[in-house]
C-alpha cells in the first residue's frame, strides 16, 4: 500500500478502536508523521512515549508524563485507563515484542483493558510482534515510498534552493531520480539529495552519481558482493549482444518505463550468456554495469548454502531481497549451473532453491537486471530454460581472427607498451588460432612478468616464441568445447555480429575484452613492432 492507503486504512481502524494497532516499520519518525495528520485531521488527541521525553502530546508537545523507561510508560497507560476511556497510546522506542517477554504478556493485559475502555494502544517496531500479542488486534505495514512519493520527496528538498544554486534537473530528471532512490526511506532520501545539493549544483550528471548513492546505506550486504567496475570496460566483438543491450537500454528513461507500467509490460529482467570458458562471459557483466552505470553485485550460490534445514533458502531470500534494495542494479550471477545443478540431491535443498529463484525471477517488480554466466547450460534445470525465463539466452564463442586482432593489440600497449603494426599483428593472428581471450591475456602478461623481472629482452621473436610454445584452453579441452558448441546450435542467440554454421577459428563468435584505452607504461623506448 502507498502512505494515503495506509493512512485511510490506520484512521478506520483508530475510529473502530481497535485495542492494538501494530505500526510495522523502519521508519519512526515518517510513522510518527502519519499519526500527526490523523490527529489533526480527526480532531483526536494522541499521546507519545519516547525515551527522551516520556508521554507528550503528539500535536502540541506537551508533557504528560516524564517516566521515559518503558516499563514506567506501561504503568501509566493502567492508571490512566482506570479512570478514562477512549484513549490513545503510542509506543515508539518499545522492544521485545518479538516473543513472550514480560513486556509483550505485560501489553497482552493492557490491550484487554484498553478494549474495555474503548482506548488504543499504537506500537511501532521494525521486529515481528509476538502472535499472542498480535492477535489482540491488527498489524499493519508502512511501507517505505512509492516512486510517486519519492518525486514529491526530492522536489520538496529541491524547492528551497532554486534561486540558490543551479539546477539542471527537469521533470523527467527527478522521475529518474525517484526510480532510483526506491527501496531507501524518506529521511535517507533527503540525506542523498542534500549530499548533492551541498555540492552548489543539481546537474544531469550527478543522477549517475545518485546509482551508486545506495552503496553507503547498504554497506552490509547479505549474500551479495560488491563488484567495483573499472571505468571504460567495453565489447570487443559480440555486435549482437551490443545491439540487444541498446535497443534495452532506450526502456530505462522515465517516458519510457512509464509507457511499459501503462502497457502492463515489465522492464527487462536479464540474460544468460553460455559459451566456451575464458571467452569473456564474466567480463560481459562488468561490461554492462559500465555501459548502463549501475552498480554491479554478484550473487555467489556457494555462499548461501547453510548447514541447517531452511537456512539456505532463508539466505538465498535475504540477497535477493538486498538486490532489491539496492536497485536499479546489475545482479550477476557467475557460473549458474554449479549453483542450481543437482536437482535429484536427496534433501531437496537445490530443487526448493530452483522453485525461489525462479519465483523471483517472475515477480520481481524492482530494477534488478540478472546476468546469469554458465559454462555448461545442459546441467541446468530444463525449468530456467524455458522461453520468458531470461529475456534471451546468448552463447559466446573462441574470439575470430577480427577479435584476436584486437585482443592482441589491446593487451600489448596495456602490458608492453607496444602499438603494433598490422602486419605484425597478423603473425600474431595466425599464431593465436583457437585460443580464447584469456589465453591470449595471460601469456603477454607472463611476457611483462619477464621483462620487468629482467630474464628476457622485449622483441618481435620473444613475443613470438611465447605463443609458439604455449598451449591453448582449446588443445586442452577440445571435446568439452565441442560439445558445448554443439549444444549451443539452434539453442541460443549468436552473441557476435558473425553468423556461421562451422566453429573454425576464422568463423567463431568474438570474444570481449577490456576497452579503456590505456595509456602507455613507462617503456617510450620500445619501438613500434
Amino acid at each position: 500500500m502507498n502512505y494515503n492507503d495506509t493512512k485511510k486504512l490506520l484512521t478506520q481502524y483508530l475510529l473502530a478502536r481497535i485495542p492494538l494497532i501494530g505500526i510495522n516499520t523502519i521508519e519512526k519518525v515518517r510513522a510518527l508523521e502519519l499519526l500527526t495528520e490523523i490527529a489533526k485531521e480527526t480532531n483526536t488527541n494522541m499521546k507519545v512515549h519516547s525515551m527522551s521525553k516520556g508521554f507528550t502530546n503528539l500535536v502540541t508537545g506537551e508533557a504528560y508524563n516524564n517516566d521515559k523507561l518503558m516499563m514506567g510508560a506501561l504503568d501509566y497507560i493502567v492508571e490512566e485507563l482506570k479512570t478514562s476511556e477512549n484513549q490513545i497510546y503510542i509506543l515508539s522506542d518499545v522492544s521485545e515484542l518479538d516473543s513472550e517477554t514480560f513486556t509483550a504478556r505485560y501489553l497482552v493485559d493492557i490491550t484487554t483493558l484498553a478494549e474495555q475502555k474503548s482506548s488504543c494502544v499504537i506500537v511501532i517496531t521494525a521486529a515481528p510482534i509476538w502472535i499472542q500479542l498480535q492477535r489482540q488486534g491488527m498489524v499493519i505495514d508502512l511501507e517505505l515510498p512509492t516512486e510517486e512519493e519519492l518525486f514529491n520527496i526530492i522536489v520538496e528538498n529541491i524547492r528551497p534552493y532554486q534561486n540558490q544554486i543551479q539546477i539542471g534537473w527537469d521533470v523527467n530528471d527527478v522521475k529518474e531520480a525517484a526510480n532510483i532512490l526506491l527501496g531507501i526511506s524518506k529521511i535517507e532520501v533527503k540525506n542523498v539529495i542534500s549530499s548533492l545539493i551541498a555540492k552548489g549544483s543539481l546537474l544531469k550528471e550527478d543522477l549517475i552519481d545518485l546509482k551508486f548513492a545506495k552503496d553507503s546505506l547498504f554497506s552490509n550486504i547479505n549474500g551479495l558482493e560488491k563488484i567495483n567496475v573499472e571505468d571504460g570496460i567495453a565489447f570487443g566483438g559480440l555486435e549482437g549482444l551490443k545491439k540487444w543491450l541498446d535497443e534495452k537500454e532506450k526502456l530505462l528513461n522515465p517516458e519510457k518505463r512509464e509507457e511499459m507500467k501503462k502497457r502492463g509490460i515489465r522492464p527487462p529482467r536479464g540474460i544468460l550468456l553460455m559459451g566456451v570458458p575464458g571467452c569473456g562471459k564474466s567480463l560481459s557483466a562488468k561490461a554492462i554495469a559500465d555501459r548502463w552505470q549501475r552498480p554491479l553485485y554478484r550473487l555467489d550460490f556457494a555462499t548461501i548454502q547453510g548447514r541447517y534445514v531452511g537456512q539456505s533458502e532463508q539466505q538465498l531470500k535475504e540477497a535477493f531481497e538486498t538486490a532489491e534494495h539496492v536497485s536499479p542494479c546489475i545482479l550477476w550471477i557467475d557460473e549458474i549451473e554449479k549453483g542450481l545443478s543437482g536437482v535429484s540431491d536427496s534433501s531437496g535443498v537445490t530443487t526448493r532453491l530452483i522453485g525461489q529463484f525462479l519465483f523471483w525471477l517472475q515477480e520481481c517488480t524492482k530494477d534488478v537486471f540478472i546476468v546469469a554466466t554458465a559454462n555448461n547450460v545442459k546441467e541446468l534445470p530444463a525449468e530456467l530454460l524455458r522461453k520468458g525465463r531470461f529475456d534471451e539466452i546468448f552463447f559466446i564463442d573462441l574470439p575470430s581472427d577480427e577479435e584476436r586482432r584486437e585482443i592482441l593489440s589491446l593487451y600489448l600497449e596495456k602490458y608492453l607498451g607496444i602499438k603494433s603494426d598490422h602486419n605484425y599483428l597478423e603473425k600474431l593472428v595466425k599464431l593465436t588460432t583457437n585460443y580464447s581471450g584469456s589465453d591470449i591475456e595471460s601469456i603477454i602478461r607472463d611476457i611483462a612478468y619477464q621483462n620487468i623481472a629482467g630474464v628476457s629482452e622485449l622483441s618481435p621473436e620473444t613475443i613470438e616464441n611465447a605463443f609458439k610454445h604455449s598451449v591453448s584452453m582449446y588443445q586442452t579441452n577440445k571435446e568439452k568445447i565441442e560439445s558445448i558448441r554443439s549444444w549451443a546450435k539452434d539453442r541460443t542467440i549468436n552473441a557476435s555480429k558473425i553468423e556461421s554454421d562451422t566453429h573454425s577459428s576464422n568463423d567463431a563468435m568474438p570474444q570481449e575484452d577490456t576497452s579503456k584505452d590505456l595509456k602507455k607504461n613507462s617503456q617510450d623506448d620500445i619501438e613500434v613492432l
